[in-house]
């Protein structure tokens, strides 16, 4: 964020402060940020990560757990709240008796909704375009698993059938929902997550 607001920032620079930062340059002003560091005053610890990336060896490991058997789900629909200005959407999947609402983008709900409603755009859109890739290639979407959640995130899976061969793809839950959807494969929920949703 910080080298975004110096840009626009400069951006907004008179001419005059323009031409006062091309002489420091030129008097070495900006020389005191190179690339890479060489010499005696180089930093002994620059192969380690500053203090705040989030990246490191104390960060919780995803591990997929045994959320119960699979239940076929069907799409009830997409749906959107608004709170505070904010919109958030959700595709809601079912059972029949038990709900999960899963939070998506609003490119995906439309991706969602366009093939509920049976509506083609003018052009293929993104899940349109795999389908054809798909078939043109002789691949086939045999079904979608939404099995694991970790860290307030779903997990979904993808199996196709190339020939004999059957392909496992990790995927978003709306990717793989609208895909599933266009192919009109099962898609299935673990036990365990339709069951925690009821209770939260």
């Amino acid at each position: 964020m910080r080298h975004s607001w110096r840009v626009l920032s400069l951006e907004r620079r008179q001419a005059s402060d323009v031409d006062e930062a091309t002489d420091d340059k030129r008097d070495g002003y900006l020389s005191l940020m190179p690339e890479e560091y060489d010499g005696p005053d180089r930093p002994d610890n620059l192969d380690e990560p500053p203090p705040f990336f989030p990246f490191d060896d104390a960060a919780p490991v995803r591990e997929p757990g045994a959320m119960g058997e699979l239940i076929e789900v069907s799409v009830d629909g997409v749906y959107q709240a608004e709170n505070n200005g904010s919109i958030s959407r959700f595709v809601l999947v079912t059972d029949g008796e038990r709900k999960l609402p899963i939070l998506i983008g609003a490119f995906e709900a439309q991706a969602i909704v366009s093939e509920h409603e049976a509506k083609r755009a003018d052009r293929p859109m993104t899940h349109d375009l795999i389908k054809t890739i798909m078939l043109r290639t002789d691949v086939t979407l045999d079904r979608v698993v939404i099995d694991d959640f970790w860290n307030s995130v779903y997990y979904a899976k993808l199996y196709l059938r190339h020939g004999k061969d059957e392909i496992e793809i990790d995927a978003r839950p709306s990717d793989s929902i609208a895909l599933a959807m266009r192919f009109e494969a099962p898609i299935f929920v673990a036990d365990g997550i339709l069951e925690a949703a009821m209770h939260e």
